[in-house]
C-alpha cells in the first residue's frame, strides 16, 4: 500500500497533467475556428472545380489525346499512397484512423501482386508506417513549425507528385487524409487524383450542363488538372489541419475529465489512509496510558 507521502506526490503529479491537458484543449479550441473556418471555405471551390473538370472530361475520357492526368498510364502496376498525417501527436485516434485507411489499401495492393511507394506528407504518418514499410517509402514532406497551412505547401506537394508521374514512375497516384465533420467526428478519406477521378457528368450536379469552350476541350484540360491536383491536396491539408485541432481537443478534454477523477479518487485514498494512521496512533496512545 502507498504510503501518505507517495499518495500526495502523485496527486500533484495528476493536479500538474490535468492543468496541461486543460492548457492545451483551450488551445486546440482556439485553432479549431480558424482551421474550421479555411476547410470550409476550401471546399465550394474544390467541387466547383470537379464539377467543371466533370463537364470537360465527360466525353475525352476516352480520347486517344487527351491529357496523361486525365487517361492515365493504361496500366495500375505501379502506385503511389500520399499519406497526409499531423506533424504532432496526442490528438486522439486522428493520425491512426488515417494510417489504418492507408493500410486498407495496401493489403489489398500486396494481395493483389501491384507495386507501391509511400509518400508521408506529416511525421506522425511516417512514424507509424515506418516498422513495416520504411522500405517503400519516397523522400518525406514535412511541414513541422508551421503555424498555418498555406496553398504553397499544397504546391510542394503536387509539384512532387506531377514531377513523379510525368517521370512514368507510377501509375495511380492516391491521396489519403482526414475530413473534417464535427469535433467528435472526422472521416479518413481515399481520393483517387491521378488519373483523375472526376466521376460522370450525370452524376455531379450541374455537370450535365451543355457548354462552348475556347479554346477546346484538351488545351483546358491540360491546364486545369494539374491545377486540380494542387487544389484538391490544398483542401486534403486543410481538412487535416481542422481534423486535428478538432481531435486533439477532444482529446484533452477526455483527459482533463479522467484527471479530475483520478484526483478524486486519489484524495479519498490519501484521506483514508491518514484517517487510518491517525486512528492507529489514538490506539496506541491509549493503549499506552493504560497500560501505566
Amino acid at each position: 500500500m502507498p504510503s501518505l507521502k507517495d499518495l500526495k506526490v502523485r496527486i500533484n503529479s495528476v493536479k500538474s497533467t490535468r492543468k496541461i491537458t486543460k492548457a492545451m484543449q483551450m488551445v486546440a479550441a482556439a485553432k479549431l475556428r480558424r482551421a474550421q473556418e479555411s476547410a470550409e471555405a476550401s471546399r465550394p471551390y474544390a467541387e466547383r472545380m470537379t464539377t467543371v473538370l466533370t463537364n470537360i472530361a465527360s466525353g475525352n475520357r476516352d480520347n486517344p489525346e487527351a491529357p496523361q492526368l486525365l487517361r492515365g498510364t493504361g496500366d495500375d502496376k505501379r502506385h503511389l499512397l500520399v499519406v497526409c498525417t499531423a506533424e504532432r501527436g496526442l490528438c486522439g485516434g486522428f493520425n491512426s484512423s488515417i494510417v489504418k485507411r492507408a493500410r486498407v489499401m495496401i493489403n489489398e495492393l500486396q494481395a493483389a501482386g501491384k507495386d507501391f511507394k509511400i509518400l508521408c506528407v506529416g511525421r506522425k504518418g511516417k512514424d507509424q508506417l515506418k516498422r513495416e514499410y520504411e522500405h517503400l517509402f519516397v523522400d518525406p514532406i514535412s511541414f513541422e513549425g508551421l503555424k498555418s497551412i498555406s496553398y504553397g505547401e499544397a504546391e510542394t506537394v503536387a509539384s512532387r507528385v506531377l514531377g513523379s508521374f510525368a517521370a512514368g514512375e507510377y501509375d495511380v497516384i492516391t491521396l489519403f487524409y482526414s475530413e473534417f465533420k464535427s469535433v467528435m467526428t472526422q472521416e479518413p478519406q481515399a481520393l483517387q487524383i491521378i488519373p483523375a477521378s472526376v466521376g460522370d457528368a450525370e452524376e455531379v450536379a450541374g455537370a450535365s450542363a451543355t457548354y462552348e469552350y475556347e479554346p477546346d476541350e484538351n488545351a483546358l484540360l491540360t491546364e486545369l488538372l494539374p491545377k486540380n491536383i494542387t487544389v484538391q491536396i490544398y483542401r486534403a491539408l486543410l481538412e487535416n489541419a481542422a481534423s486535428e485541432q478538432g481531435a486533439r481537443m477532444s482529446a484533452m478534454d477526455n483527459a482533463t475529465r479522467n484527471a479530475g477523477e483520478m484526483v478524486d479518487k486519489l484524495t479519498l485514498q490519501y484521506n483514508r489512509s491518514r484517517q487510518a494512521a491517525i486512528t492507529k496512533e489514538l490506539i496506541e496512545i491509549i493503549s499506552g496510558a493504560e497500560a501505566l
